[in-house]
This record gives structure tokens, sequence and C-alpha cells, in this order.
């Protein structure tokens, strides 16, 4: 019997895609052909002494390094993220496709959809010998972000993503649903400055669910590259395996 996965994935690109090019299409239309759209690219590289995650479970828990990316035209980008340990072993690849809907006055909205891969090492007995092999979970997700400005450089903002995982290593179904702000200059100096952004979420994978707090604060130079962060999650009720409180720092060069 057809296995029913691919011709789901199939239909949700599709889907969104479709979408997509019916919003650009009639954005476009109205707009005046003089004002051509901008293509823009931009990217981050992290290296952290510990690699984790809002899912626990896909959390890689040792030092690890992340690369981000964001090229586009106008409102839609490509938005990819590949992480890997500092020995070089494949950790998570995403690729983000969003789409601003809102992006102008206090109120912006935003949707995005991915496939993702997660790489984790399992011992497995072959022909009675014990072999250590990469297994390979395959998501498909999407995200609907809104958020609300109250100040110049503050701002409130729900965000929820849904995945659905596509072989029998991933979890079936996760939703992710926060409440965050973020508070994108904190000045401490005419030179540097913090950024803050406390969460709490609810997440919920298959019949196991939890809530947390987590924060990211970063500590930056005006015009200078180089900034460090910090992240903590703290659990607040879960039946999801995970630990108590993660925290990490992070070394980070933007461009």
């Amino acid at each position: 019997m057809m296995s029913l996965k691919p011709i789901w994935e199939f239909k949700m690109t599709n889907l969104f895609f479709a979408i997509i090019g019916l919003i650009h299409l009639s954005h476009s239309q109205s707009e005046n052909n003089s004002n051509i759209q901008k293509r823009f690219f931009s990217g981050s590289v992290w290296v952290t002494n510990n690699g984790i995650s809002l899912v626990p479970s896909l959390s890689l828990e040792k030092p690890a390094t992340i690369f981000n990316m964001s090229m586009g035209q106008g409102k839609l980008s490509f938005d990819p993220e590949l992480r890997f340990s500092l020995e070089g072993k494949p950790w998570s690849f995403l690729f983000w496709w969003r789409y601003k809907l809102i992006h102008s006055g206090k109120f912006k909205f935003h949707i995005g959809t991915h496939p993702s891969f997660v790489f984790k090492n399992e011992t497995v007995s072959i022909n009675g010998a014990s072999k250590n092999i990469l297994i390979t979970s395959r998501y498909w997700a999407g995200e609907f972000v809104p958020s609300y400005g109250i100040g110049e450089h503050t701002r409130l903002g729900i965000y929820y993503l849904y995945s659905r995982g596509l072989n029998d290593f991933a979890t079936t179904d996760t939703h992710f649903l926060a409440l965050n702000s973020d508070f994108s200059n904190i000045k401490l100096s005419d030179e540097f400055y913090l950024k803050f952004r406390p969460q709490f979420f609810y997440l919920k994978l298959d019949d196991r669910q939890g809530t947390y707090a987590s924060s990211l604060l970063t500590l930056a130079k005006k015009k200078f590259p180089w900034s460090i962060a910090a992240i903590t999650t703290k659990t607040i009720n879960s039946t999801i395996k995970s630990k108590d409180f993660v925290w990490n720092v992070n070394l980070i060069y933007s461009y």
C-alpha cells in the first residue's frame, strides 16, 4: 500500500507556495512599477558550550556551532539554519521559507514553513554485532508569528509552530505555543546595549506536554559584529523527559 506521508508532504508544500504566490501577486499588482523591491542577504555564526533546543528531545547537549543565513527579496525570504557539533558531525538542518504578510506600523505578522532533518547517533545490533549509526528524523513544520510594537524598541508577540514527523524516528505531532516580549535596545552606555527576549511557552509532543519559561539575553556593541548571548530554560510543569534547568553561553559573529 502506498504511504500517505509523501502525498501529505507534497500537498502541504504546494499549498504554502500557492498561498505565497497569490499574496505576492496581489501586492505586486498594487505597487508602483518604479518601486523595485531590494534583495538582501545576512547571517550569523554561533558557537556555544551547550547545544540546546526548546524541544528537549532535539537538544545536542554538548558544544556546537550554528550557521544562520537569511536571503530574499521584498517580503519573501529563505532562512536556512545548519547546526553541527564542534566535532563537525551534523546536529540538525532547518530550511525555512518565510513571508511577511504584514510588516508596517506597530503590527507585524509573518508565516513560515520548513522541512527539517535531525541527526542522532544510535547503537544498533547488526548480525549480532553492535554498531553506532547516524539516524535521521525528518519533519515538516509551519509557523504563525504575530507581534505588536508598544515602543520604539519593545514588542509583544505570540509564536505558534506545528511540526509533523515524517518517519518512524520522529515525534508524530508537535505543538509549540509561546507568549514572548522583545526588548531590542536596553542602553548600557553610548556604545554597549542589551537585547532581552523572555518567553513562556507550552509544548506538546504527541501525548506528552509541559510548560516552560525561557530567556535570551544578548550583550552587543554598536557597529561591531561580535556579541555574547546566554539562553536559559526552566521547566514549570512537564510530563516530557527533560532537565529541570538548562543554560548555555554563545559567541556570535553577525554579517
